[in-house]
C-alpha cells in the first residue's frame, strides 16, 4: 500500500456535486492499494496512521497523534498513486491492484483504521469521480509505502 498523507485543517470529498465527507483537524489519506498487499500492510499502515505525530503539542513541536488529538481522517482511494513514468509520458498502473482486489482490501483497511482510531473514519467513493478539496495545515505531507518501510 502507498498513502500520501496530509496535515488538515479541512478536507472534504465530493462527487456529483455532493458532499460525500467532510472533515475538521486531522488527516488525509491518499491511499493505493498494490496486488501484493495483504493483512499484515493493513495493520502497519493503520497503527502508523493513527500513531504517527505529526501535530503540534504546546510547545509548537509535532508530537501528537491524530489519535491524542482527537483529530479525523478522511480516506480517499487513489490508484495513480502507483504511477510508472519509467518509458515515455503516458504513466502505466500496472502495479496497481485491480478492483476486484483492491476493493476488499481497501475496506478492510478503512474497518481496521476506524477500529484503531476508535471511532468511523470518512471516505470518498472507491472508483468513482471525486473532487478533494482540503486545506494543507502546515504544510505537512508525508509518504508512506508498506512495501518500503523507512
Amino acid at each position: 500500500m502507498r498513502a500520501v498523507i496530509q496535515r488538515v485543517s479541512e478536507a472534504s470529498v465530493a462527487i456529483d456535486g455532493q458532499t460525500k465527507a467532510a472533515i475538521k483537524n486531522g488527516l488525509l489519506v491518499l491511499l493505493a492499494v498494490e496486488a501484493a498487499d495483504a493483512a499484515e500492510d493493513i495493520e502497519w499502515l493503520s497503527g502508523k496512521l493513527v500513531r504517527l505525530r505529526v501535530f503540534n503539542d504546546e510547545d509548537g513541536v509535532m508530537n501528537r497523534s491524530v489519535q491524542e488529538i482527537q483529530g479525523d481522517i478522511l480516506v480517499i482511494s487513489q490508484f495513480t498513486l502507483f504511477a510508472s513514468t519509467k518509458k515515455g509520458n503516458r504513466p502505466a498502473y500496472s502495479q496497481a491492484a485491480r478492483p476486484e482486489a483492491a476493493i476488499p482490501i481497501y475496506e478492510s483497511f478503512v474497518r481496521k483504521l476506524s477500529e484503531e482510531l476508535g471511532r468511523p473514519v470518512q471516505t470518498g467513493e472507491f472508483g468513482a469521480d471525486m473532487k478533494v478539496t482540503l486545506t494543507n495545515d502546515g504544510p505537512v505531507t508525508i509518504i508512506i509505502d508498506t512495501k518500503n518501510r523507512e
